[in-house]
């Protein structure tokens, strides 16, 4: 009886509520396989990966860390013509490691809606629909979800969170796409960063509020909720908006959230500071597996950007510096993760060795051995 109520304590308590990203667009990562030691060490058990690469897919064999496979933008035109063409790409790229790595889902584009490319506005559904419809034909409906992450370019007006709405020329696309994942039951992707907000009005916006700290918070005189921090505040801005296009019973997941902790000159709030704080609040509000003020009943989910820096990313000197943890697999700052000690790293001085207190204990050690040394030698 003890272990059947255990075995049911334990399926309950499965909702996974934070996730990180796994960006590697640099030139000193460590391989995938030490990747995965390292979230085990972290136990984080949800990635995303922003392609479906497979040397990582391989090294995720068997270490029960759950997957989200992303579908590249440049492949969208490619897969919103055929379904063939979808059929091969998810039977190479997601049936090939089932069961074995647990590819949970596929992001199919990063960021289309609200972008400059407005071809790649017009194939997103059909690709989506492509990927899902071979998705459902191979049988792994159940285990492969299929959704598509946002920025916050979708939306006309966050603030307050009840008066969120979609662009007027993004809504003629973004319903349809509401529509298939309501279907099939996908949830909402955001990429919610108060990062970026701050840094683009710093003078409107108080810095305690977006990092988690003690601040007088906003309130939405529409729905009378009082936020205390800009994350739950985006997540119920785009529940607002969803409830507006007549979506009110979808899921909003945070895909993408993060602090930078280095920028230009220009780019306000960029600090190692700031970015622990803000992890570091961020990590133990997402633990409580609480709701927001307006869907106090469903855990808040998200990935965390980024698990390293990504040094040959383009752009400003943020997007390089997003990284919870060193290549070497230590921590970049201090939010509660142990990160691997390095096994490269280089051997101590004597010195440092002095340093950390060695020295006396060698020294006593070496004392030891001499005394007996020279009682065998006088015979006692």
């Amino acid at each position: 009886k003890l272990i059947l109520r255990c075995a049911v304590s334990t399926k309950h308590s499965v909702t996974w509520t934070y996730g990180i990203n796994y960006g590697r667009i640099a030139d000193n990562l460590p391989a995938p396989e030490s990747v995965v030691t390292l979230l085990k060490a972290a136990k984080v058990n949800h990635i995303r990966i922003y392609d479906a690469d497979h040397g990582v897919l391989k090294a995720f064999k068997g270490s029960g860390i759950e997957v989200i496979v992303g579908l590249p933008n440049g492949y969208l035109k490619e897969m919103s013509t055929g379904e063939d063409r979808a059929m091969n790409w998810v039977k190479e790229n997601v049936q090939a490691f089932l069961p074995g790595t647990q590819i949970r889902g596929i992001a199919v584009g990063n960021e289309i809606l609200g972008g400059s490319d407005m071809e790649l506005w017009e194939v997103l559904l059909p690709a989506a629909k492509n990927i899902y419809g071979a998705v459902y034909r191979l049988g792994l409906k159940e285990i492969v979800q299929v959704s598509s992450p946002h920025s916050e370019a979708v939306f006309a007006n966050s603030y307050p969170p009840s008066a969120c709405i979609f662009k007027p020329d993004v809504v003629p696309f973004m319903k349809p796409l509401l529509q298939l994942f309501s279907q099939i039951g996908s949830p909402f992707y955001i990429n919610a960063y108060p990062f970026l907000a701050y840094k683009n009005g710093p003078q409107h916006i108080d810095i305690n509020y977006a990092l988690f700290k003690d601040n007088r918070g906003i309130y939405d005189a529409k729905t009378k909720l009082h936020y205390d921090n800009m994350f739950e505040a985006q997540v119920d801005a785009a529940y607002s908006a969803l409830e507006k296009a007549g979506f009110n019973k979808m899921e909003v997941i945070v895909s993408e959230t993060g602090w930078a902790s280095r920028g230009d000159p220009d780019e306000a709030g960029a600090t190692v500071k700031n970015a622990r704080t803000y992890n570091r609040h961020l990590r133990k509000r997402l633990t409580k597996k609480k709701g927001t003020p307006l869907r106090p009943k469903i855990p808040v989910r998200a990935y965390v950007f980024a698990l390293f820096n990504e040094n040959s990313k383009p752009g400003p000197t943020s997007e390089r510096n997003f990284g919870l943890f060193k290549p070497d697999g230590s921590i970049a700052y201090d939010i509660g993760f142990t990160g691997l000690v390095p096994s490269s790293a280089p051997p101590l001085s004597f010195k440092d060795i002095a340093a950390q207190g060695w020295l006396r204990w060698s020294y006593s050690l070496l004392l030891m051995a001499c005394s007996v040394v020279l009682q065998q030698g006088l015979g006692l």
